[in-house]
């Protein structure tokens, strides 16, 4: 098995581990944090497999714009957790292992050079290619994606302000 084998079936592993800590995660900030590593391993995934864009994309799309997105619902939702926390240090070693292990495939994807001799001619697309094929072939995809993203705005500032509305109604009704 090549090296870059290796560092695939453990970039796959740790994103595997990631995501369900995040599916089964009670405290929503861990459960965002737990997705940014596993959208951080999806993009080194992309990146040794020889799409450096899509890698681009995935952390400045997923890792930075949406996770933030989901920051500022669970904010704006105001949801606590009953769950006291007796032993901070297990809480925080699951995270600190899998940021480890991502730090260290990164370094050795940095670092080390390809095994095999056949050069791989690179498929290489202007944005413009790209954007023109997206909207010309795949547009209705395009435009469901963005209505769905749109609702989810909608519904979430819906449920942070009607949360609001009513702290503010019961308070008057006291007074």
């Amino acid at each position: 098995m090549t090296l870059y084998g290796i560092i695939f079936y453990l970039l796959a592993a740790t994103i595997l581990v990631s995501t369900g800590l995040a599916i089964t995660r009670r405290n929503l900030v861990h459960t965002v944090a737990y997705l940014v590593l596993s959208f951080f391993g999806s993009a080194m995934l992309f990146y040794l497999l020889g799409a450096p864009l899509l890698a681009a994309l995935e952390v400045i799309i997923y890792a930075g714009a949406i996770m933030i997105l989901f920051l500022f619902i669970v904010m704006m939702l105001r949801v606590e957790t009953l769950e006291k926390y007796a032993h901070p240090f297990r809480r925080q070693f699951p995270a600190g292992v899998i940021g480890l292990v991502f730090f260290f495939v990164a370094v050795l994807l940095v670092t080390t050079d390809p095994e095999t001799k056949v050069p791989l001619e690179p498929a290489v697309a202007s944005p413009k290619a790209l954007g023109q094929y997206l909207f010309q072939h795949h547009w209705l995809s395009v435009e469901i994606v963005s209505f769905l993203l749109l609702i989810a705005v909608v519904g979430a500032l819906y449920l942070g302000r009607s949360s609001g509305e009513e702290d503010a109604d019961s308070t008057e009704r006291e007074a």
